[in-house]
């Protein structure tokens, strides 16, 4: 009897052992289900946003920013919620970013998951831009063409000072973002609050240290940029503070990148400081990426499409007879330097003959040069060595063909000439003030309106000449032509 007792007793834990292991079994399952629930956002889909159509990959595309650079998409769209106070309009579109109302970035602004969604910049942040025909028309988008509108400092700075407001945190961030309508799940919530908001925040309080020397500078305004200052703080960890006066103000206008077949082994950069389209497009891209985390297949992608890219023709009426009379004022004065068979076209004219402002030439350094040559190394690209090697410290600024120049203003490196009149005209009788940012075209001067300060609350960045970096000096060809000549002479370039 004992024994059938014992034996019945033994029966039930076995069987309560059972029981409770199928309990913890189903335990185990239900969280294992719930954690892959959790973590397959962050797990499936990871990658760059993708682009079949060309011109959408080179305006919304990734160059591979987002790695090393890139800020988690749901706080950069907090951002000018959170701290609207700061921007001087609405939005980011209030830095002159150009938005498609299909697209929920604007152009220049890729996106990636790598984990979470993260938002970065590509090519298209510098070149593309927008022309209007009237103050009522709406904007054309052209890609390739310089960004006329955006103004990168202000945005730059932005950031530099959301980032040490009380309110960068995820108690002032996370309602925001839910508001917003992300939907994040409890484990993406934990994700952001302890480590997307800090982590972006620590790094942008660093990106705010490599920029600081944009105190010490001129203003940008839309349109322009310092190349090579940033390059020194951010790729070479030189100390803001620590970039000499004389190296500041290397202001530069966003070039056109269109047609770039015919322009290999021309001295490339305004001052002509690399001959090679390869490296020019690596070296520009670094802006935006690091050697490692650079994308080369997005990269080559739009370099192929560029290759051959026309600029847009002139859309607007050209007086026949009078541009072929200046053509021969073009051929007789121009074409050696600025056409694509002219014989100087490509190289260097020296500073001492040219005279225009030394700034951007100053702040490319031999030091500069002498640390550029170490990057890239050891990476290459279907079997190309991808080291820098071309580059070179030279005396002036390049000799550019002019292709597409009717939708290149304002002129001279550091865009301080609003028109193509206004550069036929003596430096003195040039403006000495005017504004930058508006789309509006001019036809008769051949330029973007220059003297609307304001348009439906939105303010225009006056640019002062007299300040470093901004001279209107220099390039006094064609200065002493008769006024019909200089009138013909601009009527043809609307045809380049």
């Amino acid at each position: 009897m004992t024994t059938e007792i014992e034996g019945s007793k033994e029966s039930k834990e076995f069987n309560l052992k059972q029981a409770w292991w199928k309990i913890v079994g189903v335990i185990v399952a239900i969280l294992v289900a719930v954690l892959l629930y959790l973590i397959s956002p962050l797990l499936l889909g990871n990658g760059a946003v993708k682009y079949a159509d060309i011109n959408e990959h080179y305006k919304y595309g990734s160059i591979g920013g987002e790695a090393a650079n890139g800020i988690p998409y749901w706080v950069w769209q907090a951002l000018p919620v959170v701290f609207a106070d700061k921007l001087p309009g609405e939005g980011y579109a209030s830095f002159g970013f150009i938005q498609e109302p299909e697209h929920d970035l604007p152009i220049g602004f890729s996106q990636a998951k790598i984990g979470f969604k993260r938002v970065a910049q590509n090519c298209a942040t510098c070149h593309a831009g927008t022309l209007r025909d009237t103050p009522q028309s709406q904007p054309q988008i052209i890609s390739a063409m310089p960004s006329n509108t955006v103004d990168l400092e202000g945005y730059i700075k932005f950031l530099s000072e959301v980032v040490i407001d009380e309110r960068f945190t995820a108690d002032k961030m996370m309602p925001t973002i839910e508001a917003l309508g992300a939907n994040l799940n409890p484990l993406e919530k934990l994700i952001y609050r302890y480590f997307a908001i800090p982590q972006t925040r620590d790094a942008l309080i660093t990106q705010r240290s490599k920029f600081a020397f944009l105190d010490r500078q001129s203003e940008y305004g839309p349109g322009r940029v310092d190349t090579f200052s940033s390059y020194k703080t951010r790729q070479f960890n030189v100390p803001a503070d620590q970039i000499p006066q004389e190296e500041l103000n290397g202001i530069a206008d966003f070039p056109s990148v269109w047609q770039q077949k015919p322009r290999e082994g021309m001295q490339l950069h305004w001052d002509g400081n690399n001959t090679s389209v390869n490296e020019r497009n690596n070296s520009a891209a670094l802006a935006l990426v690091t050697p490692t985390t650079i994308d080369f297949d997005a990269i080559h992608r739009v370099a192929d499409w560029l290759w051959e890219l026309p600029p847009p023709a002139y859309p607007y009426e050209i007086n026949q007879q009078l541009a072929a009379q200046g053509k021969q004022i073009y051929e007789n004065n121009c074409a050696s330097c600025h056409a694509f068979d002219g014989a100087k076209v490509g190289t260097v004219t020296a500073i001492e003959e040219i005279g225009t402002d030394p700034g951007r030439l100053d702040s490319y350094t031999k030091e500069l040069l002498k640390n550029q040559r170490t990057l890239f190394a050891g990476i290459s690209y279907q079997g190309e060595d991808q080291q820098f090697r071309h580059f070179q410290k030279t005396n002036g600024y390049a000799n550019m063909p002019l292709d597409g120049i009717w939708l290149r203003a304002p002129y001279l490196h550091n865009g301080s000439v609003p028109t193509l009149k206004d550069l036929l005209e003596p430096p003195e009788n040039r403006p000495k003030e005017f504004y930058r940012g508006y789309d509006v075209f001019d036809p008769d001067k051949v330029g973007f309106v220059s003297d609307v300060a304001e348009e439906s609350g939105k303010q225009y960045f006056k640019l002062d000449t007299s300040l470093p970096g901004n001279s209107n000096s220099g390039h006094l060809y064609g200065t002493n032509l008769p006024a019909n000549d200089k009138d013909a002479l601009v009527e043809y370039m609307k045809t380049l």
